[in-house]
């Protein structure tokens, strides 16, 4: 769909798809890659979710603890914990609702602050938000193969860097409202 609405709106040769968005600082051209390579990993997204994680956690052995359900459960367990696996679809879902509302900002910056200020009770850090942004790039490369662009990952850069700055503001929010 993304070459489709591309070579509608004149593919590489319209300006238009370059122009930032002064909301996000996304393009158009930007949005589409993240929707398209999106839509490749929504085909197995529970299957793709438990493999982020494992390899979150591989990369990563102490953020394990931060979850009750399986902090216990040793790696090559977690493929088949249940507990596990609706976490992971809980941050497959939180993805795809970034991707579903880059056009729609006001909903965007509500969700990411509050997912700062849920992740802030737990613990969580911006440095392990970032350690996670790593691994999420590193499975849409393992992922989808030559389907990945340079484009494509920059884009993702770029957008998780929006959706992190957000988050990171809720977990400020939540730490100030601490003290």
């Amino acid at each position: 769909m993304g070459s489709l609405l591309s070579s509608l709106m004149g593919g590489a040769s319209n300006p238009a798809l370059d122009v930032p968005d002064p909301a996000t600082g996304l393009t158009p051209r930007e949005k589409m890659a993240v929707k398209r390579n999106w839509e490749l990993v929504k085909a197995d997204i529970k299957q793709n979710g438990i493999d982020l994680l494992v390899m979150f956690f591989e990369a990563n052995p102490g953020y394990q603890k931060y979850f009750r359900g399986f902090r216990d459960v040793p790696l090559k367990e977690l493929h088949t914990n249940p507990r596990f696996h609706a976490h992971c679809m809980s941050v497959m879902y939180a993805l795809t609702s970034v991707v579903d509302n880059l056009d729609d900002t006001g909903c965007l910056v509500e969700m990411l602050t509050k997912l700062g200020e849920n992740h802030h009770r737990h613990g969580i850090s911006r440095e392990e938000f970032i350690n996670l942004k790593t691994t999420v790039l590193k499975v849409l490369k393992k992922k989808l193969g030559s389907k990945y662009t340079a484009d494509d990952e920059a884009a993702w850069n770029k957008t998780l860097d929006v959706a992190y700055s957000v988050i990171f503001k809720g977990l400020d929010k939540a730490k100030e409202a601490k003290s």
